[in-house]
């Protein structure tokens, strides 16, 4: 036991740098892998939970590829516990210089659980489109705290400023309202995903909302976050802030290639691969987001 603790880092390393990936990268796998559930109508393939089935806690061949398919959802939750697990041992011995990623991988840890909890409800109402749509919220908010994992293990936890150049127009708090319209723009997104035909199952509850108002709706407050991102980089390009300049630049593109899927699936009838990639898309988008943010702090300058 002795030897194992000797072996845990005292400094971040690549080990450390390597959790903090593989946490954002399962993060948001799972979030791929819920989606093609949810694409697939396999959302009740297992129709019972903890266990798949009333007699069985793994998919039967009664339950056909939408039990193969739930039941593997279901078992890459095990895999995000090994990594969480693994994640927060390895700061163990830095906790106390570097309780910012022991918070972060104590915060993403109870996280897992929280959600497998939700998604236990999520199949006893049937699919409930708000339970799901919940299950979707907390995932984004465990995508959030693993970007910030991955970039205070690379910055540090040094003393930082904010960087607010005098302009009509303050840098943090245009981003700080890109970020909102974004937030607003997802929760807008899972109303019109809850009143779609993509429900899980093809006996599962719609919320009864008007999916092509929705859609309009939707589309509002994601066309004014790329506008205020544009006034952003502006600023941010201006004032030779190269960190967050990179940051909204990613930021754009994935918002435009957001857009664009957005557009087609729309225009073709919601097809399965492309409603993933919008999944997909927005993890991205909001890990891009939390980035931007995080680089509107610029480290302190020695007194």
């Amino acid at each position: 036991m002795k030897r194992f603790i000797n072996w845990l880092p005292t400094t971040v390393d690549a080990r450390v740098r390597v959790a903090a990936w593989t946490t954002f990268v399962v993060q948001t796998l799972i979030v791929v892998t819920g989606g093609a559930v949810r694409l697939t109508a396999s959302g009740l393939g297992c129709p019972t939970w903890p266990q798949c089935t009333a007699d069985s806690l793994v998919t039967t061949p009664e339950m056909g590829w939408h039990g193969v398919i739930e039941f593997g959802n279901r078992l890459l939750t095990f895999v995000l516990v090994v990594v969480a697990i693994a994640s927060f041992v390895l700061i163990l011995r830095l906790r106390k210089q570097r309780r910012d990623l022991f918070w972060l991988t104590l915060l993403i840890g109870l996280g897992i659980p929280a959600q497998a909890v939700i998604g236990g409800i999520s199949v006893l109402t049937q699919l409930d489109p708000y339970v799901v749509g919940l299950h979707f919220v907390v995932s984004i908010a465990l995508v959030i705290l693993s970007t910030v994992f991955v970039y205070r293990v690379y910055r540090g936890n040094a003393p930082r400023t904010w960087a607010t150049p005098n302009t009509f127009l303050r840098l943090p708090q245009v981003l700080w309202l890109a970020a909102l319209f974004q937030l607003i723009t997802i929760c807008i997104g899972i109303l019109t995903t809850g009143s779609g035909p993509h429900a899980g199952d093809a006996d599962a509850p719609r919320n009864g909302l008007n999916s092509e108002l929705l859609q309009h709706l939707h589309s509002y407050p994601a066309y004014t976050a790329v506008a205020l991102t544009v006034i952003a980089l502006i600023i941010a390009l201006r004032h030779k802030f190269t960190a967050l300049a990179k940051a909204l630049i990613t930021l754009l593109l994935l918002n435009g290639a957001q857009i664009a899927v957005g557009i087609a699936q729309s225009r073709l009838g919601l097809p399965e691969l492309l409603v993933g990639l919008h999944m997909l898309l927005a993890c991205l988008v909001i890990a891009a987001t939390t980035l931007a943010l995080l680089n509107l702090r610029k480290p302190a300058l020695p007194a």
